[in-house]
């Protein structure tokens, strides 16, 4: 990462590596997921904290930019919320 921008790769396979996603507050940031998996609901990651709902084709990465303004922690989820994840901005 640089001061920049922050750009972070989840692997989308059986749940989200890494789990837990930390950011420095203020700089710009996107997350980009990359379904290596079929399985179920991972087809959709959704934040109504963070504000995106992104479809996640198999083997096509789908990147989100975030808003880093306001530290906290916001969580996000497949479609069906069974596999979760975490944004930690600092």
């Amino acid at each position: 990462m640089s001061e920049a921008s922050q750009n972070v790769n989840i692997e989308v396979a059986g749940g989200y590596q890494p789990q837990v996603v930390v950011l420095k507050a203020g700089v710009p940031a996107t997350l980009t997921f990359n379904r290596t998996s079929a399985q179920g609901c991972l087809d959709v990651v959704h934040s109504q904290q963070l504000g995106f709902e992104t479809a996640l084709p198999l083997n096509q990465p789908q990147t989100v930019a975030l808003n880093t303004t306001a530290a906290g922690e916001y969580d996000f989820s497949c479609g069906m919320d069974m596999f979760h994840g975490k944004v930690v901005i600092r």
